[in-house]
Formats: C-alpha cells, structure tokens, sequence
C-alpha cells in the first residue's frame, strides 16, 4: 500500500525502482500480459506489471511457459517505474465519465524481471 499511496503522491510523475511483489493472478490482452497482485485487479490495493507483448514472448521463450500462467504463485522482482494510471469504464465500446486508478510498473525488457524465489 506505501507504493500505491506514494505513486497517487507522486502523479502524474512515478517512483523510480526495484519493487518486489507476490504475484497472484494475471491475464492478457493484444499480447500484453498483465501481472497482478490481487485477486482483482480492480483492487485498491492492487498493483498491476504490465509486460509488452515483445517482452512476453521473450519470456515465454526463457521460461517454456507462457508469462500470464508462470508467474502466478511467484514472488517477483522488478524494476521500472510505479505509476498511477486512470482507467476508464467502457459502455459499447465508448468511454463513460466512470473510471478508478490503478498502479502500474511497465515492463519493456526481460532485464525488468526476475523470479526471486
């Protein structure tokens, strides 16, 4: 919770470095792979790895599973920057005036990432 209440702090600027996080779910989306530490990502306590498609597929070839399914279960360490991003409620494919934060960390290279234990 530091981290997410330092990221709202910080908006629209992150805090730069190296996290530790127990991941417990995930999923995907146009290739992207979304690490969370919540059941929910929708969680105000949540904190969500965002992985670029390019990285997951790296991933996926150094680990011999895909990275939404070997991740989970997994304390993980990463680096990059904590940021608050604005997510917003969808109604037919049209944004509404309804959206919630979440906290992000992007992850654009497989050095961003490692399994700690």
């Amino acid at each position: 919770m530091n981290l997410i209440a330092l990221s709202e702090q910080s908006a629209p600027q992150g805090i730069s470095g190296t996290f530790k996080f127990y991941i417990k779910t995930a999923g995907s989306q146009y290739g992207d792979v979304f690490l969370n530490t919540e059941n929910d990502y929708r969680d105000r306590r949540a904190i969500t790895i965002v992985i670029d498609s390019k990285v997951a597929d790296k991933l996926t070839e150094k680990y011999g599973q895909p990275a939404d399914t070997f991740f989970i279960d997994k304390t993980i360490e990463v680096t990059g920057e904590a940021k608050r991003v604005t997510i917003d409620f969808l109604s037919k494919g049209r944004r509404t005036n309804k959206y919630y934060y979440q906290t992000h960390v992007d992850v654009n290279s497989v050095d961003q990432i490692r399994i700690v234990n």
